[in-house]
């Protein structure tokens, strides 16, 4: 995957990128007085291999003269027969989209929210779910303002927004 938007790259995640990618998103997190927690929330971008390629999902960054400013990925949503009729067959969760602040105000996370819902499109995913941290307005704006409606099934510990967008599919 290979996508440009103004002067910023977007790509598909490589392993040379894991520290550098977690380094951003804890950046991010800090900058909002949220903790980078290694072990917990944000375990799956050190191991971006089992939590998303190897589940079907897929792990972006995004760059500015070959510097990581931003991060955006998606895992499709679990399907045991436990979480059938909490989750759907054909959800995913998309996760861990921060961007450096010099990277933002400039339609980067419209764009890049936009490129993830037809990416997830384009696989016949019919649902996404995102949480988020109200502290984060800019995220919770941007998943406001395009059709994301709050849901009460928040699962991370830090965040305490949930959102769920159905998806219309060409058959």
């Amino acid at each position: 995957m290979f996508k440009q938007y103004q002067h910023y790259t977007i790509r598909s995640w490589q392993p040379e990128d894991r520290l550098v990618a977690a380094k951003v998103i804890e950046i991010a997190l800090a900058e909002y007085g949220l903790g980078w927690e290694p072990t917990g929330a944000d375990r799956d971008v050190l191991a971006v291999e089992e939590y998303y390629l190897d589940r079907g999902g897929e792990f972006w960054v995004v760059e500015e003269q070959g510097d990581i400013v931003g991060t955006s990925a998606y895992y499709p949503c679990s399907i045991d027969a436990s979480e059938l009729d909490i989750r759907g067959k054909k959800a995913v969760e998309i996760r861990k989209m921060y961007l450096h602040p010099k990277a933002r105000g400039q339609g980067l996370g419209k764009y890049l929210l936009g490129q993830l819902e037809q990416a997830i499109v384009d696989r016949g995913y019919r649902e996404i779910r995102i949480e988020t941290a109200s502290i984060l307005t800019a995220a919770v704006k941007l998943y406001e303002s395009n059709g994301y409606q709050p849901i009460s099934e928040v699962e991370t510990s830090r965040c305490d927004r949930a959102y769920i967008k159905q998806l219309i599919v060409d058959s």
